[in-house]
């Protein structure tokens, strides 16, 4: 009867052990706004609630009353502020609700020896109390795991009025069916509670703790811990680590611990470590997807700069001479994953790259050139802003030097003075309007 409002509120809901790259923290401010919502849910499904049909027998001294409520619906609800807290020794949620009164309507089917009645009935159910304590934990694969730890109900009185039939006759007997009634509905909360934990439970464990984040990564989510708990937050912490989806290789580099604080102005509180984000980069790296093939075509019309021996004899003189009027191609690629490192007041990135240049020859096959290595440092800032996470980057260096040349030795400084300009005034320029805009 008062199942669905029951299941519902009691539902709501440092270190840890390996290091984990992600920490979540739930305060009592972020408890209590759950609370409300749910409070407003619940209030908005009470018409539809369905309620199950009540049967028993009353001896009334000269025999015994059979007796089927059925039809039952909620007509008014009295539904004061319940009370969520945190509950650190069993490491869950106790939730309390006091003073419930329902109004409740339906049909009435009696039995006595031969006799058979029916009717309409109005019935008060008053001062309904119920605390519910639910523990949370951690299973061997990393989900979250919810039981019932304790559960308490008391119906204060019930109050039946039977309309129709041979009410006239039955009604003087509300004592027997009021006591039998309130019995039944107080005896009914607590086992249907934790039954609904037990779904929850179920669901919970069929929930898949690995998520793919799109074509070439995987996001992994276990619980590295059970959940960490005090009288005023709830901490979880997860592995955060990225995979490539077709070749889910370990990285060369492990998870260090990071402390995360409680912000207590906050409802809740998410942590990243840098973990978590280079784990990413090297799933992207072992994927093959951090690389580029780069020709002529690719450049804007109006840009001055063009891919061919001809502009690049500016920067490289014998280049033109060797090979007159080819187009060229320039395949770009990652030689380590880039790493990102996690600062009070940036982030920063450092980065190397190689580039092998290329001479398409008139029959279409390609002479190397030279191989250039590209070292480039860093540093963005990230904030959320109308709901959106957002950011910058600036270019702190960017240092070209010739690794390999088939066509002599050259100075690279022109060359790495381009490739400054462009990086900032075209690559960073474009990638800050659309972090401007936000990404998430």
């Amino acid at each position: 009867m008062l199942l669905s409002v029951i299941i519902v509120l009691t539902l709501l809901s440092y270190t840890c052990g390996d290091n984990p790259a992600i920490q979540m923290i739930l305060t009592n401010k972020g408890l209590q706004y759950g609370k409300q919502t749910s409070v407003g849910w619940i209030q908005g499904k009470l018409g539809s609630l369905t309620v199950p049909d009540i049967h028993g027998g009353v001896d009334i001294g000269i025999g015994t009353v059979y007796y089927t409520l059925t039809g039952i619906t909620v007509t008014k609800c009295d539904f004061p502020e319940p009370s969520v807290e945190f509950a650190p020794e069993v490491t869950g949620f106790r939730t309390s609700i006091s003073g419930i009164n329902l109004a409740l309507t339906g049909q009435w089917f009696n039995q006595f020896g031969i006799i058979h009645d029916s009717g309409s009935f109005q019935a008060a159910i008053i001062s309904v109390d119920v605390t519910s304590v639910l523990e949370l934990g951690r299973d061997p694969d990393g989900h979250l795991s919810v039981d019932s730890a304790s559960c308490d109900a008391h119906v204060g009185n019930v109050d039946v009025e039977f309309y129709g039939g041979a009410s006239f006759i039955f009604q003087p007997f509300v004592d027997h069916f009021r006591g039998r009634i309130r019995a039944e509905i107080e005896m009914k909360i607590c086992p249907a509670v934790k039954e609904s934990i037990l779904n929850l439970e179920y669901h919970l464990q069929a929930m898949n703790v690995s998520f793919d984040i799109n074509q070439v990564l995987t996001l992994a989510l276990p619980l590295t811990d059970s959940p960490l708990m005090d009288a005023s937050s709830l901490k979880l912490c997860l592995k955060g680590e990225f995979y490539s989806i077709n070749n889910p290789v370990e990285p060369p580099f492990e998870a260090q611990r990071f402390t995360m604080t409680e912000q207590s102005a906050y409802m809740l509180s998410v942590g990243l470590s840098e973990y978590s984000l280079n784990t990413a980069s090297y799933g992207y790296y072992s994927a093959g997807f951090l690389q580029v093939l780069i020709n002529d075509s690719m450049i804007p019309h109006i840009s001055p700069v063009r891919l061919n021996t001809s502009y690049m004899g500016q920067f490289i003189p014998q280049l033109p001479k060797m090979f007159p009027g080819l187009l060229m191609t320039l395949q770009v690629y990652a030689t380590e994953a880039p790493m990102f490192s996690l600062h009070p007041d940036a982030v920063k990135l450092c980065s190397q790259v190689a580039v092998k240049a290329f001479a398409i020859q008139p029959n279409g096959t390609q002479t190397p050139l030279f191989k250039l290595s590209v070292d480039s440092k860093f540093s963005g800032k990230m904030w959320i802003a109308s709901g959106r996470l957002k950011g910058s980057m600036t270019m702190d260096n960017l240092t070209l030097t010739l690794a390999s040349s088939e066509v002599g030795m050259f100075e690279t400084d022109a060359l790495q003075n381009m490739a400054r300009t462009g990086m900032k005034f075209v690559v960073l320029t474009k990638l800050n309007d659309k972090l401007g805009k936000g990404i998430i």
